[in-house]
């Protein structure tokens, strides 16, 4: 079989540990296999013996989150290739780190390892922020959904009156009933706007069994959400400089029906902006794991590229 990289190394990466391989089949030919920790000082260490080797291709599989750091410091001297553990997987028989690091090795040095799609730094980082706030939102949810809870417990049917229990009139009576108040009437009074319109309603949802325990609770889970909405404002903040230089193409992404300005910041955090990856759409669709769009396609349609991600590869990350 043809040698496509004839000095090239595999990686073995783990937490604490790095096992590596490097094949060199030009002159002279050898194989070696050393063990490396992975702290900085272990990584530069590494980079160094690569690079003894003359290696130019090094492969590593997309272990957990371990294989980033060896990433970062390494993607400078060499053309790395970072691969999907199930493409790789060794023939069944004796398995350890070391013969990991030699079939990857292997693999590497014919061609046979299909590369998954790292983005820039910047992108990853745009990522980092994007799922961070995605988790926030979530975790803003749960907290609505206990406060319905220990408001139900307590009987007080606020959310079947009132659209959004947090609103402004929502919060008002939140925060009173957390400050003692619970007399139904002081509690409907606060209501403001279009919820004026349900006095009625209000007073007869307001009127349940408050104890100081659902006191309490209501107030631990607000002070929650509002240090929730103001990391959310800050992180926001930073989503806005991060897309700043590639602003005008995120903005593109708005003039599609239905994608708003945080949409297409999340696109373009996980997709990037270089298309040239992928060599059609249905490779970035595929990618994406959105198939039923790819049905609804049109044959036609120009596609845009990604051009090392195979159909049916899937993020590392």
């Amino acid at each position: 079989m043809q040698v496509l990289y004839p000095r090239c190394a595999g990686l073995d990466v783990h937490k604490d540990t790095i096992v590596a391989c490097v094949r060199c089949v030009s002159p002279p030919m050898h194989q070696e296999v050393r063990s490396f920790g992975t702290t900085t000082t272990e990584l530069l260490a590494l980079g160094d013996w690569l690079a003894e080797h003359d290696c130019t291709h090094v492969a590593m599989e997309a272990t957990g989150v371990y294989w980033k750091p060896v990433w970062h410091v390494l993607e400078a001297e060499f053309e790395l290739v970072l691969a999907n553990a199930a493409h790789i997987r060794n023939v069944p028989g004796r398995k350890s780190d070391v013969n990991d690091a030699m079939w990857i090795a292997d693999l590497l040095a014919h061609g046979l390892i299909r590369s998954s799609f790292v983005p820039p730094q910047a992108i990853q980082q745009l990522r980092d922020l994007t799922r961070t706030r995605k988790q926030l939102v979530r975790e803003l949810s749960q907290h609505s959904l206990r406060i319905q809870k220990v408001l139900e417990d307590a009987n007080l049917k606020l959310g079947s009156v009132l659209s959004d229990v947090l609103g402004k009139s929502g919060r008002a009576m939140l925060d009173a009933i957390v400050a003692g108040q619970s007399d139904p009437a002081q509690l409907a009074a606060l209501a403001q706007g279009t919820a004026r319109n349900k006095s009625a309603e209000l007073r007869e949802a307001l009127r349940g069994r408050i104890t100081e325990h659902h006191r309490t609770m209501l107030r631990l889970h607000l002070q929650v959400i509002d240090a929730l909405h103001h990391t959310l404002a800050e992180l926001d903040a930073a989503v806005g400089k991060a897309l700043a230089p590639i602003r005008q193409r995120a903005r593109l992404l708005t003039t599609m029906p239905g994608v708003s300005d945080l949409t297409a910041s999340v696109v373009v955090a996980e997709i990037g902006v270089d298309m040239s990856r992928f060599p059609t759409a249905g490779h970035l669709i595929s990618w994406a794991a959105c198939a039923r769009a790819a049905t609804r396609a049109p044959a036609s349609a120009d596609p845009p590229a990604f051009a090392r991600v195979a159909p049916g590869s899937r993020p590392p990350w």
